[in-house]
């Protein structure tokens, strides 16, 4: 009978009846084991065996093997024949009670000798739980009763249902909204402008419409937006701003003065676009929503009563710089301003040819219906980019006005092309001018491009300095600010390091126009001017 060395590697110790023979032994030596295999079938007892085995399975009967020898009847009851003579066995070494690292564990289960087949378990099978549903994730019961619990606490003696002035409780208590949000989710809610929410159609929106389950930017994108859109629009924000002018104590003064409660409203929402909606397209979806940091800004103004204190979109000294610095261009206040206006912009800090390509609307589509004027949303978008360029949205302004074929590289032409009228400006200034080559190695060094030959938009965001690169372009003031290094500045930025470029020119800007209007007040003999704070006059 042959067998093959594979064959024996698979032999069984118990098959020999060599329980202190480990299994892994048979397979380190094979030749050892087949050697112990042929003596085995040289034994008759043995002989015998195989060949019933063998005629047992030509005919079909079922085959009849003593089972487990881990047993303790296998010494005794196996009727396998041993190699080793009666009585000639050697004894085994004693072992201790505790047990010897050296013994195998027993084996539980049929004998691999029991069937022609190796027994093999049935994979389990592992139930993935529901992720995706079409109406949203069911409100789970305990959260739903302890949702229905503080319903009832706020509908209760209300039978008709409440009334818009009673409903910023249920926003703010119930549905963890801002609190400006009451009357927009009254609206909602109200389809059919009864003026009152009852208690059944508000579970009906919030609980049986699966709003409560859903997360709080999905929550408020759902709120805000047109039923039949995915995107959200800038008029869907102007209910919740006015909301925010009428209730919020920091903005109480403006009350006085609607024309700017608007543009304040304005503002906010150009801003939150200008920063969230990435694409430009005026359609801001969940996902941008879910990116950006509006939700976080919206929770804190809602619990702040200092508004400045929310510098993220809502702050009124930020929008009092922005609407001051557009006023002082906009000479004949028509709420336009052309090339000539904006070349006044920081001290005439900018060149002609930035001013150019800013009017030649490469960066972003001008929102005014006049040929060559910019209105107050395109300066909007400017002054945020121009004060703050180390922000991904002004990175990309600056980049595609520098990147004159359009083909999204700088290179060393495009940049030389607005360097050269600062070389001219520095020389009429009687500065000493900085050569371009020496500005391209300083701008290499800075930015550390992936080829040395042009600069991408990818190695501009890769780099706190890039800022600076465009200030070496087009900005001479910045420039010269940035070659000196002032020391002041730089220890503002290093004790205030979450506040951005524009917080801190917002900041100084301030200050500086309160400045005026208080000097500008005195001078009209205001007598309390010096005890008044540094507030904005709208």
């Amino acid at each position: 009978m042959e067998t093959t060395t594979s064959d024996v590697a698979m032999l069984d110790a118990e098959l020999l009846q060599l329980p202190e023979i480990a299994a892994l032994d048979f397979k380190s030596y094979p030749d050892f084991a087949q050697k112990l295999f042929d003596q085995w079938l040289s034994l008759p007892d043995a002989n015998k065996l195989v060949t019933s085995l063998v005629n047992d399975a030509k005919t079909g009967a079922p085959l009849n093997i003593s089972g487990n020898s881990s047993s303790a009847n296998a010494a005794t009851g196996s009727s396998l024949p041993s190699m080793f003579p009666a009585g000639s066995t050697p004894p085994l070494s004693p072992r201790s009670s505790t047990g010897s690292p050296r013994v195998t564990k027993q084996r539980v289960g049929p004998s691999n000798l029991g069937s022609p087949l190796k027994v093999v378990s049935e994979p389990i099978k592992e139930l993935i739980p529901q992720f995706y549903f079409q109406n949203g994730r069911p409100v789970p019961n305990e959260l739903k009763e302890q949702c229905l619990i503080r319903i009832n606490h706020f509908f209760y003696g209300h039978s008709d249902g409440l009334q818009i002035h009673d409903f910023k409780s249920i926003t703010k208590e119930v549905c963890k909204l801002p609190s400006f949000f009451s009357t927009v989710l009254f609206r909602r809610i109200d389809v059919n402008s009864t003026n009152f929410v009852t208690r059944d159609a508000f579970l009906n929106y919030w609980i049986n419409g699966n709003m409560l389950t859903l997360d709080l930017a999905t929550q408020i994108f759902t709120i805000l937006k047109q039923p039949d859109l995915k995107y959200l629009t800038q008029e869907n924000f102007k209910p919740v701003l006015r909301e925010l002018l009428a209730t919020h104590p920091g903005l109480e003064f403006l009350q006085s003065t609607p024309e700017f409660q608007e543009r304040y409203a304005e503002t906010v929402i150009y801003r939150i676009f200008y920063y969230i909606n990435r694409s430009g397209n005026g359609h801001l979806t969940l996902r941008e929503l879910k990116r950006g940091n509006l939700i976080d800004a919206m929770q804190h103004a809602d619990e702040e009563e200092d508004i400045n204190k929310v510098l993220r979109y809502f702050s009124y000294e930020h929008f009092y710089v922005i609407y001051c610095k557009f006023w002082e261009l906009d000479t004949d206040h028509d709420f336009l301003i052309d090339k000539e206006n904006l070349i006044r912009y920081g001290n005439h800090a900018l060149t002609y040819r930035i001013v150019d390509r800013i009017f030649s609307q490469v960066a972003r589509k001008f929102t005014s219906k006049v040929e060559g004027k910019m209105g107050y949303e395109d300066f909007v978008y400017f002054i945020l980019s121009e004060e703050d360029k180390s922000s991904e949205p002004s990175l990309e302004y600056w980049f595609k006005c520098i990147d004159l074929d359009g083909n999204e590289i700088l290179t060393r032409n495009e940049m030389q092309f607005f360097y050269e009228e600062q070389l001219h400006r520095m020389e009429c200034m009687a500065q000493e001018p900085v050569l371009f080559e020496d500005i391209l190695c300083q701008i290499i060094d800075m930015i550390g491009p992936e080829d040395d030959g042009y600069i991408t938009l990818h190695d501009l965001k890769g780099c706190k300095l890039s800022g600076s690169v465009f200030n070496i372009l087009f900005n001479l003031n910045k420039f010269m600010a940035f070659e000196t290094r002032d020391p002041f500045l730089i220890r503002q930025e290093r004790e205030n390091p979450t506040l951005t470029e524009w917080d801190r020119f917002a900041h100084r800007e301030y200050i500086r126009l309160s400045m005026e209007e208080d000097v500008e007040d005195a001078s009209n003999g205001s007598a309390e001017v010096w005890d008044e704070s540094l507030e904005a006059p709208f």
